[in-house]
């Protein structure tokens, strides 16, 4: 992948305001403030493709990355933010669940959690949904960087025990600061285009 054209082409709402062209998708999920804009923007390259935003909660419809004209990301609102109203979570939740349900074109799910923390509640409800659907998911632990040395590997056992993987899903740890990780997202990516 090269990343050479890499344009938000779709705002929706509702599945009328998806792309049509079929090309495959890749879902990135994650609660408020964990990295989504950060991720998409190392991941292509860009500096603020992704508008990233101190205050949470700020993406509010899903929004579809056209890749050079091979696939998209589609990055949806953000889970589990307080400051959010309960009708609107559940808006949230019902746009993520109507696409998921709506898209035989979503070929692979990123789920991404902040590698500093356990994996919330919420996170775990996620992973389980997502498997419920039969997805295949990388769950993917952004600020790597900012967890010491001496403590990553407590860090890793610390989710890989709170998260039960299923068998196929991968966990790959990444950092918008030294990239680690970026190279194994676009492989997996890559391994889906084929």
């Amino acid at each position: 992948m090269k990343f050479d054209n890499v344009d938000l082409t779709n705002v929706a709402v509702r599945v009328s305001q998806y792309p049509t062209d079929n090309l495959p998708e890749f879902l990135i999920l994650g609660r408020s403030n964990v990295g989504k804009s950060s991720f998409i923007n190392t991941l292509v390259n860009r500096k603020n493709l992704a508008r990233t935003s101190s205050k949470p909660g700020k993406t509010q419809t899903l929004n579809f990355y056209n890749i050079d004209n091979i696939c998209y990301l589609v990055d949806v609102p953000g889970y589990g933010y307080a400051a959010v109203s309960n009708k609107k979570q559940e808006k949230f939740g019902l746009m993520i669940e109507e696409y998921i349900m709506n898209r035989p074109n979503l070929k692979h799910v990123f789920l991404l959690v902040d590698y500093r923390h356990r994996p919330t509640e919420n996170d775990l409800m996620m992973y389980d949904f997502l498997k419920y659907y039969n997805l295949s998911v990388t769950i993917v632990c952004t600020k790597y960087d900012k967890v010491s040395k001496s403590a990553k590997a407590k860090q890793d056992k610390l989710i890989s025990s709170t998260i039960d993987v299923a068998m196929g899903d991968d966990i790959v740890n990444f950092s918008k600061i030294t990239k680690v990780g970026r190279d194994k997202v676009i492989e997996i990516m890559e391994s889906y285009l084929v």
